[in-house]
């Protein structure tokens, strides 16, 4: 099934070119023009899978349409605005927004921020049952809610670290290489030291969830190729 995207934008020149980027990379898409209309789209019969959001809109801001959205539906909700300010930043999150990105952007920025939240949202939709989200014999993930628990206590695992988890959980099985897995993760395009980012990440992980770090079995160094989970 093609992934649904809504986009919210006063100005129709951004729908447009905005439209054109995302139907041309497969997705069908659908347009709103300001917070009133997203919130009545999400309500609907065809609602979307995810929203690239505005903020400055007249009638009911993009802040203001994603917390009412977040009264009914988790879709992810990815902020697209001209705002750059750490405080902006900070209003568009605590409203239940997922991601950020300010214009003027790169259009494979975009696509990579789209591609990760979408693959989050579709593939953890539904899936919480404990057999298919146990990770080890103590281990057991709920992507959904996004909780980890080791011998039925939570962990206190940061954002980041989740995203890593839910990524292998997306692609168990396969091998990703750091590049790779920084791009699907972070969604930016993986420079030499994005190499070390991932490995402190999965280090990190690694002391969390293991019972011996040393030895890991949920997240597996496959060596010269990159990282691998299995099925459990």
């Amino acid at each position: 099934m093609t992934p649904k995207i809504l986009i919210v934008d006063d100005e129709p020149e951004i729908r447009n070119v905005l439209s054109l980027l995302l139907s041309a990379s497969g997705y069908e898409v659908s347009e709103a023009a300001d917070g009133l209309e997203a919130v009545e789209a999400a309500r609907g019969e065809n609602e979307p899978d995810l929203i690239i959001m505005d903020i400055m809109m007249p009638s009911l801001s993009g802040v203001e349409a994603t917390a009412q959205i977040r009264e009914f539906s988790h879709m992810p909700i990815l902020f697209l605005t001209a705002k750059s300010l750490e405080d902006d930043k900070r209003q568009a999150y605590l409203s239940g927004g997922d991601d950020y990105l300010v214009k003027p952007f790169s259009s494979p920025e975009l696509l990579l921020k789209v591609e990760s939240l979408l693959r989050r949202y579709l593939v953890y939709r539904g899936k919480e049952t404990k057999e298919e989200n146990r990770l080890s014999d103590t281990v057991r993930f709920d992507p959904v809610r996004r909780v980890v628990t080791k011998d039925g206590v939570p962990v206190d695992l940061r954002d980041k670290e989740i995203d890593i988890l839910m990524y292998f959980y997306a692609h168990r099985g396969r091998t990703i290489d750091a590049a790779t897995l920084y791009e699907g993760v972070w969604g930016e395009i993986a420079l030499p030291s994005s190499s070390n980012t991932v490995m402190v990440h999965i280090l990190n992980l690694r002391r969390k969830l293991e019972e011996d770090p040393s030895s890991p079995r949920i997240i597996r160094t496959v060596w010269g190729k990159g990282y691998q989970m299995d099925e459990y």
